[in-house]
């Protein structure tokens, strides 16, 4: 036994836990949440050490330092993707490729310095370095995928992990073939406040006093920053929106000065069912709450939350988005009933008649949420961690 295994039944310490990955909150934010599972289901034993390994700029540094997680960072080069591959040989891409080695340096002298039990990795670019610091330091490694399809990263690393955690049975299939043999279905972590949501502390918080509670609410969101796209879109349908249902519209702060300058347009008796915000912060799981339909995104932070709260949605995906990741997020949801996609078709027309049926009738409503609660992993984080605990506890093996 080495001097870095745990207690809980396997020595004098408590589970040393190395984490990375980082880039984007749908990164950051499951690899937060697999850390304050493990530290609360040993909240009584002897407290897990925890040391997040990332990049000095990225959002995962800003995280730890407000959680009060020890940090150490390394370098680590991004890979800008495009849809020709000549456009992929930029001068930014072969600059941030040189950073590579670099970060493997630094991430194997991280790797020896905490000496860890176990290593997580839950993507993002950042997480390459960390991960095959493990892999060349022989630490057990989890890697986790958040999305259907495998992102560049994981792809990767999926061939050194011991083991890969997924978040769909889709997702097994697309593994290299050694690979499906260590993966385990765990589903994406949701923060568990997302989960604990109440729809009358949204009224209060929000002072949503002109809301119609015999209509149902819509929620509009298209991330912390908002989406011009769906502020455009629903926009577009509001007069018709607003004789059905209530409206929160979290529109971005750039565009909230805006959004409340058409609100004062409205009807007097709409204008109190339409509520635009610039961000919604510790209000989401009460929004999440009173919501009746959601109009969002579909990266795999937001599925995530959508299905283990079996929300009923709208997904219009972010085109750009890495290797068409929220499009495949999307489409597999519609296919199976668990949301309505905006796909090929992105028009307010489109959004209006994937709304429609939707507002008109709750019956429809209560199945797409069925649907998507069937899809859902509330115990996604309890599942993660099992693996993680389990692989520290077993060494690796």
């Amino acid at each position: 036994m080495d001097a870095g295994s745990g207690s809980n039944g396997r020595g004098t310490r408590s589970v040393r836990l190395l984490v990375t990955g980082g880039g984007t909150g749908g990164h950051t934010y499951p690899a937060l949440t697999a850390i304050r599972t493990l530290e609360h289901r040993f909240m009584t034993d002897q407290r897990p050490e925890v040391r997040w390994v990332g990049t000095a700029a990225g959002l995962e540094a800003r995280t730890a330092e407000r959680e009060g997680i020890s940090f150490a960072a390394v370098a680590a080069g991004k890979i800008r993707r495009a849809k020709n591959p000549v456009k992929m040989l930029s001068w930014t891409n072969l600059k941030d490729l040189g950073k590579v080695p670099l970060g493997v340096v630094q991430a194997v002298r991280a790797v020896r310095a905490f000496r860890p039990d176990v290593v997580l990795a839950t993507g993002g670019y950042v997480s390459v370095p960390v991960s095959l610091a493990a892999w060349a330091c022989r630490r057990p490694l989890v890697v986790h995928e958040q999305t259907v399809r495998l992102g560049l990263a994981n792809r990767l690393l999926a061939r050194v992990a011991s083991v890969m955690a997924v978040s769909s049975a889709s997702t097994v299939p697309l593994l290299p073939e050694r690979a499906r043999k260590r993966a385990v279905v765990t589903g994406n972590p949701v923060r568990p406040e997302v989960l604990a949501g109440h729809a009358e502390k949204a009224l209060d918080a929000l002072a949503l006093t002109g809301f119609d509670r015999a209509r149902p609410t819509v929620y509009v969101t298209g991330g912390a920053q908002g989406a011009t796209q769906i502020n455009r879109l629903v926009g577009d349908v509001l007069p018709w929106l607003l004789e059905q249902a209530n409206v929160i519209h979290q529109c971005g702060p750039g565009t909230v000065t805006q959004m409340q300058a058409a609100a004062e347009r409205l009807p007097v008796d709409a204008a109190g069912r339409y509520v635009p915000i610039g961000f919604v912060g510790p209000e989401l799981p009460d929004v999440f709450a009173l919501a009746d339909v959601v109009i969002s995104r579909s990266g795999a932070g937001t599925i995530a939350e959508l299905t283990a709260l079996g929300l009923p949605s709208v997904l219009i995906p972010l085109a750009s988005s890495a290797g068409g990741e929220q499009a495949h997020n999307a489409r597999h949801l519609a296919e199976s009933g668990a949301a309505s996609a905006l796909l090929s078709d992105v028009t307010a027309a489109a959004l209006q008649n994937a709304l429609e049926p939707l507002l008109a009738d709750p019956a429809r409503r209560q199945e797409m949420a069925d649907s998507a609660r069937e899809q859902g992993r509330p115990d996604a984080g309890e599942r993660l961690v099992d693996v993680v605990v389990d692989l520290a506890k077993a060494g690796g093996r």
